[in-house]
Order: structure tokens, then sequence, then C-alpha cells
């Protein structure tokens, strides 16, 4: 059955910018299924994109066309609800990667529905439980710290605190990108989450984002590894633990580190408690072993895995 071209999507998002990191992102909740298949659109060195309530979804790709082609983000916005009869039941919010910010509510959205554009940033919402909540997304986002991705899903909680959609929660999404292309997709594309449904899909963001921090410090100990840097590995690995504890991944690879840096005692303590909880990580340790990844001249190391 083909998708209608509108979905009634009640919708909280913000588009930003963080000049320092380098980074322009989009943050989204909604009461609707796979928010982030629709919604929240970005491209390095173009700008975001956020299309809601009576959902285009020819704005998100259209917009982004429209800034590569030079037009300002206001111009864009401007450009396409013009040409759309529907667009007073259409939200359209978007940012370049200058940091300019246009947005466009229509008169015939669901209230409480707005949208509040501040410097390198706009906050937008319809059908929400009052209209606190996207002044309160704002102040939120330019008080609070830490990276880009982390300062999106704070506003989002924000959102909600402040009463949120007025049906509810099921869908949220985090897209980040680079500000500058560097025509290395898998780089440009610095993070991307989407929590499909849940009956608390911020919370569920939260965590994902703390899930996805930690991997990213397992994807440096790799890369360090690679270049025989134990060190630099051990401390990445440490930190990947520290954000999520019960992993077994993180802990075993962790452990691979410690032995390839003499310390076959640690690692052993490590591997030993590893395999108890699952026994399936000692024949990866074999493999892993067999490939020379894992060093086994410690004999308290190769009394566990061979």
């Amino acid at each position: 059955m083909r998708q209608p071209s509108g979905r009634p999507l009640s919708t909280y998002s913000i588009v930003a910018l963080d000049r320092e990191a380098g980074e322009i992102g989009v943050a989204v909740q909604s009461h609707w299924f796979s928010v982030g298949s629709v919604v929240p659109w970005a491209q390095a060195g173009v700008g975001a994109v956020a299309t809601q309530a009576l959902v285009n979804p020819a704005y998100g790709p259209g917009a982004l066309e429209l800034l590569k082609a030079g037009r300002s983000p206001l111009e864009a916005v401007s450009e396409l609800t013009t040409g759309d009869e529907e667009r007073e039941l259409r939200q359209l919010a978007v940012i370049d990667h200058t940091g300019r910010a246009a947005a466009f509510t229509g008169r015939r959205c669901v209230p409480a529905a707005g949208h509040l554009v501040g410097e390198g940033f706009s906050v937008q919402a319809n059908m929400m439980a009052g209209e606190e909540v996207w002044p309160a997304m704002a102040g939120t986002f330019e008080a609070a710290e830490g990276g880009l991705a982390e300062r999106l899903v704070a506003a989002l909680g924000a959102a909600q605190y402040a009463g949120g959609d007025l049906r509810g929660q099921q869908s949220a999404a985090l897209l980040v990108v680079a500000v500058e292309a560097s025509g290395r997709v898998w780089e440009d594309r610095r993070l991307e989450i989407r929590v499909e449904d849940h009956h608390r899909p911020v919370e569920e963001l939260t965590r994902l984002l703390g899930v996805s921090r930690a991997y990213e410090h397992m994807n440096c100990g790799d890369l360090a590894l690679e270049e025989r840097d134990t060190d630099r590995a051990l401390s990445e690995y440490a930190a990947a633990e520290a954000l999520c504890p019960d992993n077994l991944e993180m802990r075993f690879w962790h452990a691979v580190g410690l032995a390839g840096a003499g310390r076959g005692s640690e690692a052993a303590l490590v591997l030993r408690e590893v395999f108890a909880a699952e026994p399936a990580w000692r024949r990866m340790a074999r493999r892993v072993a067999s490939v020379g990844l894992l060093s086994l001249e410690d004999p308290a190391v190769r009394r566990l895995v061979v």
C-alpha cells in the first residue's frame, strides 16, 4: 500500500550547530512510529532539516538541495512552503552549515504549535500540551554543556518535562553530521540513533547515546591497538567500560589490551570473569589468539585460553 505524503507527526524537534565541535544536527520526538525515518535530515557541509506536523517528506531533501544551490535557510523555507497548497498544515525548520536558521509554522498546525529561532539553532513543536514546550527546549539547549548530541537530547528532555506531546510518547531520533564535508561519508556522519517504538523514547535515546559514546572509545582503542599504542588502547577501553560496566565485549577487549601490555595477571582476572559470565567468549579468545590479537605469553592467560 502506498504511504500517504502527509503523516500527522505531532512532534517537537531541534536543529542546531556547534561551531567549536564542527557539528550540525537534528533531534526529534513524536507520538508516532519511526519518526526518525521521516522528520530529521542532515548532510555534512550543507545543513540540517526538520519537517513535521502534517509532514511533507519532500521538504527534507528539498531543503538540503536548495542550501547546496546557495539559498539561505530563509529562502529555502519560503520557496518550499510557497509552492505547497497544504503549507498551513506544515512545520519546517532549516539550518545551514554557517549556523543561519529559519522556521515556519503553518496557521492550521494543531495547537499548541510554534517555533523559536535562536543563535545557531531552531526549536519547533506542534500538538503540544502547552506553549511552554519550545521555549523550554531553547533555554535548555543554550544552557546545556557537553557535545552537540548531548545538548540536543537535553532539549528533547526539557520538552518532555514541560509537558511534551499532548498524546504521549513513542519514538525519537538523533542525527549529527560534520559541518565541513570531507568526502568520507562514514566519517562525516558522526552519529545516528533511532528509537522506533518505546514507552519512554527520550530516556531510551539518552541511554543509547551513552552506549554510542562508549563504543566510540572502543573504536579508538581498537585503532590504538592496530598502531601498537597499548597505553592509549587501555585508556580508551577503560573509558568505554566506565560508561558500560556490564558490557562483556568491552571487558573482553580491555583484557586483550592488558595482555598485550604485559599485564597478564590483570588480563587473566578480567578474562576469568568474562568467561564465567558467558563461556562463548573463551572460544572467541582462542580465535583472537590464533590471529595474533591476544598475547598468550603470560602463563595465567595461556592457561585460561588454551
